[in-house]
C-alpha cells in the first residue's frame, strides 16, 4: 500500500512540473537597444534587438524588459527550441541584462 501511494505522489509531482525548452544549447551575448516588439507578421516575444546587423525576438520571466526599453544594454539568454518560426527571428529567453 505503501508503494502505491509513494508512486501516485512522485507522478502528481512530475505530471505538475513544467519546462521550458531551450535546446541545450549554450549562453548568447546581445549588445544593441531594447524596443518594444508592436505589430509584427510573427507572434512571439514581447521585445526586440537588433544586435550585428540581425534582429533577435526577446522574452524573460526573470528579468523586466520594459526596464531597459531605449537602452543600449548587453543581454545573456538562451535560444528557445523551435524558433524562428513564421518568417521570423530567432527568440532569446533573457536571464540577464547589464547596460552597456
Amino acid at each position: 500500500m505503501k508503494k502505491i501511494v509513494m508512486l501516485s505522489m512522485l507522478v502528481g509531482l512530475l505530471s505538475s512540473c513544467t519546462m521550458k525548452k531551450t535546446g541545450g544549447m549554450s549562453t548568447i551575448v546581445l549588445t544593441g537597444e531594447i524596443t518594444p516588439l508592436g505589430m509584427t507578421t510573427f507572434q512571439y516575444g514581447t521585445h526586440k534587438i537588433n544586435s550585428e546587423n540581425k534582429t533577435y525576438a526577446l522574452q524573460s520571466s526573470r528579468v523586466k524588459l520594459d526596464d531597459f526599453v531605449n537602452k543600449s544594454v548587453t543581454l545573456k539568454g538562451k535560444k528557445v527550441l523551435g524558433y524562428p518560426i513564421e518568417g521570423g527571428p530567432e527568440l532569446i529567453e533573457v536571464s540577464e541584462i547589464s547596460f552597456k
